[in-house]
């Protein structure tokens, strides 16, 4: 056998491997896509109550409370931790508005409300535990009431 010849054998097996390769390739690509459009309804083609089952509402800054931060809109959703945090003063709110909500870390708030940073992890820590002695009053408050209406 000439080596041109073995070359060139091994040139077609290469060939014919990279077609079959090929020729899998689309064939497979071809059943997802008829596995797909099998599974796909179109959304005309379902009923009213099915459609209503499916839907969501969005409910954007319907229950929302914003805080101005700093010139920043801090948007929090929960009643009970509004309210908790319109109690606090201002600038112990800012710190806990900026560290949970906005990921700001405590040497970057006290550059902001230019404090120590010190200062800002001494109130940070404070307030979070003023802010649960008043989740925890309001919470029994609202215990004892539901408890009165049974």
């Amino acid at each position: 056998m000439k080596p041109a010849s073995h070359d060139q054998d091994k040139q077609c097996i290469f060939d014919s491997f990279c077609k079959t390769v090929l020729r899998n390739e689309v064939r497979n690509y071809y059943a997802e896509v008829k596995r797909l459009r099998d599974k796909e309804i179109s959304l005309s083609d379902i009923s009213a109550q099915e459609l209503v089952q499916l839907s969501t509402m969005d409910t954007y800054f319907a229950t929302e409370h914003i805080f101005d931060v700093v010139g920043n809109d801090v948007f929090v959703s929960d009643i009970g931790i509004a309210e908790a945090l319109r109690n606090l003063p201002e600038r112990n709110r800012d710190i806990i508005l900026l560290y949970y909500f906005l990921d700001l870390s405590d040497d970057e708030i006290g550059k902001k409300l230019n404090m120590i940073r010190s200062t800002v992890q001494y109130r940070r820590t404070n307030t979070l535990q003023k802010l649960k002695k008043i989740m925890e009053e309001e919470a029994h408050e609202h215990k004892k009431r539901n408890s009165g209406k049974k």
